[in-house]
C-alpha cells in the first residue's frame, strides 16, 4: 500500500475528520482512533441501523482503524496521549473551535514540539474571520454555504442534499492537504499545519454557481435535476416516468433530435447552440416531454444509447448496489460482523484498496 509504514492519530467525531482518517488508512495507513471514554465517537450511536454495537453509518467512515480512549481531560492520560502524538506522522482532529489549544493539543504548540508532525484542523467556518469560533454541522453549512438555495425543484422550498456532501467533502480535502504534506516532508524533513472547513468545502462545490453569479449578476435557482449551463442535462417525462439525458454538446443534441424524430430542431436558431438552448430551457424541455410522453423510459434509453446519447434511468440506491456493474467494480465490500460497506473510489495499479478490518469496537 502507498502508505504503509505512516502513523496517524485521528480525534475525530461524526464524518469529516474520520472520512480524512479513513482515506489515509484505505491507502495503507496505521490510523489510531482516539475516542472520549463515555462513550466515543458519537456516530457510534446514529442508528438505527446498527451493526453489532455500532451504527452502520459509523462503519461506513471507520474501517481499517484501531480505537483507543483517552480522557484529555486527566493530566496524566493527556500528557501520555501528548507523547503519543509525537510519535505519529499525523495528527487530525474536528474539535470545536479552541478546545484543541484549551487542552494544550493545539497546531502552535504541537507544531513547535515536534516539528516533523502534520498536523490537521477541520473545523466549521474556518480558522479566520468573524465566525471562527463558530461550531456547525453539514445541514447547517449546506444552507449557510448557499447550496440548499441551488438544490431541490424550482419554486419549491430549500431542500438538503442527500450525501453529506459537505462533511466528506472537508475530509477529503484534508487528506489531499495531508498527502502533499507528507511528500514535502520527504524533501524538507518539516512537518506542516493543514487546515480545512465545513464552509470552505460548501463555497468549493457550489463554484460553478458561484462563477455564473460573477459573470452575470443573478442570483443561482434550483434546477431540480438539470444544470444551470447544459440544456438538455436532466429529468425528463416518458410515458413509463423520468429518463435522465445529457446531450451535454451540440453534436449530442443533434443526435437526440434525430431519434426524438426532430431533425429539425438543430437548425432551429433558438436551440442549434447551447446558449440559445439555456435561454430557451422552458420551451426546449415541453418539447422534449412531449416527443417522449408515448413511449416506455428502458425503450427510450436504449434507443439513446444506441445513438450516443448519454441516458440512464434513475436507480434508488438498492437497484444501483446490485446493478453488475457495482459488482464488477467491487465497490461493496465484507468485513467482520457481516458488516457491509462502499469501498474506496479508487484502484491502484487495477486493485482496490481492500477492507483490512471492519471498523473497530470501542477502545479496541
Amino acid at each position: 500500500m502507498l502508505l504503509t509504514g505512516v502513523r496517524v492519530i485521528e480525534l475525530g467525531q461524526a464524518l469529516a475528520a474520520p472520512f480524512a482518517a479513513e482515506i489515509l488508512a484505505d491507502l495503507g495507513a496505521e490510523v489510531i482512533k482516539a475516542e472520549k471514554p463515555d462513550g466515543g465517537d458519537d456516530a457510534r450511536h446514529w442508528g438505527p441501523p446498527f451493526w453489532g454495537e455500532d451504527a452502520a453509518l459509523f462503519h461506513q467512515m471507520n474501517r481499517n482503524k484501531t480505537s483507543m480512549t483517552v480522557d484529555l481531560k486527566d493530566e496524566t492520560e493527556r500528557a501520555r496521549f501528548i507523547e503519543l502524538i509525537g510519535t505519529q506522522d499525523v495528527f487530525l482532529h474536528n474539535l470545536r473551535p479552541g478546545v484543541a489549544a484549551t487542552l494544550g493539543i493545539g497546531a502552535a504548540g504541537m507544531r513547535q514540539r515536534f516539528p516533523r508532525l502534520i498536523y490537521g484542523e477541520l473545523g466549521a467556518f474556518g480558522h479566520r474571520g468573524p465566525l471562527a469560533d463558530k461550531p456547525g454541522y453539514e445541514l447547517l453549512l449546506q444552507a449557510f454555504g448557499g447550496l440548499m438555495s441551488v438544490t431541490g425543484e424550482p419554486g419549491r422550498g430549500p431542500v438538503r442534499c442527500g450525501p453529506s456532501i459537505v462533511d466528506l467533502g472537508t475530509g477529503m480535502w484534508a487528506a489531499i492537504g495531508i498527502l502533499a504534506a507528507l511528500v514535502r516532508r520527504a524533501a524538507t524533513g518539516e512537518g506542516c499545519l493543514i487546515q480545512t472547513s465545513l464552509f470552505e468545502t460548501a463555497l468549493c462545490w457550489g463554484g460553478i454557481h458561484s462563477a455564473n453569479y460573477f459573470a452575470s449578476g443573478k442570483a443561482p435557482q434550483a434546477e431540480g435535476a438539470g444544470h444551470p449551463s447544459l440544456v438538455p442535462y436532466g429529468a425528463f417525462e416518458t410515458g413509463t416516468g423520468p429518463l435522465i439525458i445529457g446531450a451535454g454538446n451540440d453534436r449530442l443534441f443533434a443526435k437526440l433530435a434525430l431519434v426524438l424524430g426532430h431533425p429539425e430542431w438543430k437548425d432551429d436558431p433558438r436551440f442549434s447552440e447551447n446558449s440559445g438552448r439555456v435561454q430557451n430551457r422552458a420551451a426546449l424541455t415541453s418539447l422534449i416531454n412531449e416527443a417522449l410522453a408515448g413511449g416506455d423510459k428502458e425503450a427510450w434509453a436504449a434507443r439513446l444509447e444506441a445513438a450516443g446519447v448519454p441516458a440512464a434511468p434513475i436507480l434508488d440506491v438498492p437497484a444501483a448496489l446490485a446493478h453488475e456493474q457495482t459488482a464488477a467494480l467491487g465497490m461493496v465490500q465484507d468485513g467482520e460482523l457481516g458488516v457491509r460497506s462502499i469501498a474506496a473510489p479508487l484502484s491502484i495499479d487495477g486493485e482496490r484498496p481492500a477492507m483490512r478490518r471492519s471498523a473497530p469496537a470501542f477502545g479496541g
